[in-house]
């Protein structure tokens, strides 16, 4: 698939964002190995901890319906300069991903985008198999 459409994709999901605090809409378009496309937006709560990010909300969609291997993330947001995840939206990213392969694309409302991997985002990330080495 192509990145512009993954990036207008991930546009058109910040539409159904629930930000009645922030008012900062953000969309993300979760590419699947298989060619699906998860939609997700951020989903704000008054108590702020429950509040979801759009990226998460799309790998939740995904792996609630069974798919767990993907290709590339693009996020979209309200503001003028390049929306990148937050720290946990990564660590969910490096726990379904290979932090070698995978695609982030971070795209302004004019879909102009950059792309990263995922490894380029989070150094040093806590994955799986770091985990399993820890335990022998």
């Amino acid at each position: 698939m192509e990145y512009i459409k993954l990036c207008e994709m991930a546009a058109k999901a910040k539409e159904k964002a629930y930000v009645p605090y922030s008012h900062h809409r953000v969309g993300a378009a979760l590419l699947a190995q298989n060619g699906t496309v998860y939609q997700g937006c951020n989903i704000e709560n008054c108590a702020y901890t429950p509040t979801n990010c759009a990226e998460r909300t799309a790998f939740f969609k995904a792996v609630s319906e069974g798919c767990m291997e993907f290709q590339a993330i693009a996020i979209s947001g309200d503001s003028d300069d390049f929306l990148y995840p937050c720290g946990v939206c990564r660590q969910v990213m490096a726990e379904f991903c290979d932090m070698e392969t995978f695609e982030v694309i971070v795209s302004k409302p004019d879909l102009t985008y950059q792309v990263y991997k995922l490894k380029e985002l989070l150094p040093g990330g806590f994955t799986p198999e770091e985990l399993k080495k820890g335990i022998r």
